[in-house]
């Protein structure tokens, strides 16, 4: 159930996030606006994973509060349909993107929780969000050549139905009490210098993603890709995570947490770079899109560890929340709005790129900050 959980999750990602600034073109936003509205929706996840954290470590229900954000999900998304305009839009899809928090961070907890009674692995579940996120982007891209640019949100509403139906047969593993495991303040891990390096290199490497998150597919039909080849792309990238993800355990225990995400994130500055000035050649975007292996789905695994071995358990929803609300939430705003401001129409995508690939080498050579056995 947890796989399927993933599937849908990432599934729905593969819904909007390639194809979101489509269907706002579609609305008639100008490319200033829709790096806006990225940008406004996505502060979201800095305000919301902590609540919904907190809530959860204090509980220590994370399965309700998982059902709960799914439900909501659904409900506030469905205002949608009755906006058009920037703010009605934006108050629609932040509302969501607030509910949307609650699920991630318990579901790795759950899944994590869940595994170390098991033989199966972290990357083995999770490679099922990718195979979702891979099936729902070719399926709506390729619906995106028969129908309007409207596709996305039809689609998500189904999606995310059905990912509420799934989390209500999710049953979290018995654990022992940890409430006095890790005693104090969350403060005392996150102002060490190995958190606050990987928070701020996560942090730059999400700032990196906001021309990709808001523009590839714009820009990819700029160039005269169909929408079909443009999920095909998209499709690409996330496969190659699957094959990732059965390898991160052991690249972890191998090369370590350091080494991993350093030469992840020096590899993605040169995709970005590339991606700006060769995206003519189909063998440079095919290229590229492997090196998504190592720029979203090596991170995130690696992420994902350094967070549960470095935190005490009592803290770890609670890490996972900071993580996603500074990494995604303020990095993927900031970055969002800066993509969205130098975009001009596509006329300065070598420029937008280029200044993400900037950001992820700042994001690498902030790890010299920090000594790699103090990371793992």
């Amino acid at each position: 159930m947890l796989a399927l959980t993933y599937w849908l999750y990432f599934g729905q990602l593969g819904v909007l996030v390639p194809y979101l600034g489509i269907f706002l073109d579609g609305r008639g936003f100008t490319s200033a606006e829709i790096g806006e509205l990225f940008a406004v929706i996505t502060l979201a996840r800095i305000l919301g994973p902590g609540l919904w954290a907190g809530i959860a470590d204090k509980n220590g229900n994370t399965v309700a509060v998982l059902r709960l954000g799914c439900f909501l999900t659904v409900v506030t998304f469905c205002s949608v349909f009755y906006f058009s305009g920037f703010w009605g839009l934006t108050l629609s899809f932040g509302l969501m993107m607030m509910f949307w928090t609650a699920v991630l961070p318990q579901l790795e907890v759950i899944t994590m929780q869940s595994v170390a009674t098991s033989r199966a692995t972290y990357g083995q579940i999770r490679l099922w969000g990718s195979v979702g996120f891979i099936c729902l982007t070719m399926a709506v891209g390729k619906a995106l050549d028969v129908f309007s640019s409207e596709t996305p949100v039809y689609a998500s509403v189904g999606v995310l139905s059905l990912l509420f139906i799934t989390a209500l047969f999710i049953r979290a593993p018995q654990v022992k009490n940890t409430s006095t495991t890790g005693s104090g303040h969350i403060w005392q891990y996150l102002r060490q210098r190995p958190f606050a390096v990987f928070i701020f290199a996560s942090a730059c490497l999400q700032i990196s993603f906001g021309a990709y998150y808001g523009f590839f597919a714009l820009y990819l039909r700029d160039l005269g890709y169909s929408g079909q080849q443009t999920g095909i792309f998209i499709a690409l990238g996330v496969l190659a995570e699957v094959g990732i993800f059965l390898l991160a355990s052991r690249l972890i225990q191998a090369f370590g947490v350091w080494n991993l995400l350093f030469a992840s994130l020096i590899l993605t500055g040169v995709r970005w770079y590339a991606l700006g000035a060769l995206a003519e050649s189909m063998w440079v975007i095919l290229i590229s899109q492997l090196v998504h292996a190592l720029s979203f789905g090596l991170t995130h695994a690696v992420s994902v560890h350094f967070i549960h071995q470095f935190l005490p358990p009592s803290f770890h929803s609670r890490g996972q929340a900071i993580y996603i609300s500074v990494a995604f939430g303020f990095g993927g705003a900031l970055g969002n709005y800066m993509a969205g401001q130098q975009w001009d129409q596509g006329n300065n995508a070598f420029v937008t790129f280029t200044t993400a690939a900037a950001f992820s080498v700042i994001g690498a050579l902030s790890l010299l900050l920090c000594k790699k056995k103090e990371m793992g």
